[in-house]
């Protein structure tokens, strides 16, 4: 019998932060495994979906899963355009459409046109340990990477 893995991941309800990682790094084993990947050559790619909560979701991915419940500080999201843009005035955080997470060989992963951000467990960046990072997010963007980096575009996993 084969592993399946569930369509849906809400990474925000594990409440260690090595919990949220383990869910992510189940999601490339298996496929690195079925696929005959090198795992430590194989990394997440994600892409930012139209859908605004799991039940408008009709598709299974053939590999992958679909993250729900991320919030994005520093910026907004353009879901006709799929990109990222400037923050709505007086609007701090915003939640995020359904992230699709799909693990892919590193040596195949060319991205342009996208923003590599951080996913961090609370607005705080970290918790108390000093530990805050879970993965890279990659959200579609047409300005430089600078101008995000300089807005301290983030996503987080609570709202706060």
């Amino acid at each position: 019998p084969s592993l399946r893995l569930p369509c849906f991941v809400i990474i925000a309800e594990y409440w260690k932060q090595w919990y949220h990682r383990r869910a992510l790094e189940a999601v490339v084993s298996t496929q690195s495994t079925g696929n005959g990947w090198p795992l430590d050559k194989s990394t997440l790619y994600t892409t930012v979906t139209q859908h605004v909560s799991a039940g408008d979701v009709r598709e299974k991915l053939h590999s992958g899963c679909y993250v729900e419940g991320l919030y994005l500080e520093g910026g907004s999201w353009d879901v006709e355009k799929g990109c990222l843009r400037k923050s709505k005035p007086k609007v701090l955080v915003e939640e995020l459409p359904i992230l699709k997470v799909i693990p892919i060989e590193a040596h195949r992963l060319k991205l342009q046109n996208t923003f590599r951000t951080p996913v961090y467990t609370t607005s705080e960046r970290r918790n108390a340990m000093g530990v805050g990072l879970v993965f890279e997010a990659d959200l579609t963007t047409k300005e430089h990477n600078s101008h995000w980096v300089l807005q301290g575009v983030a996503l987080m996993l609570n709202a706060d």
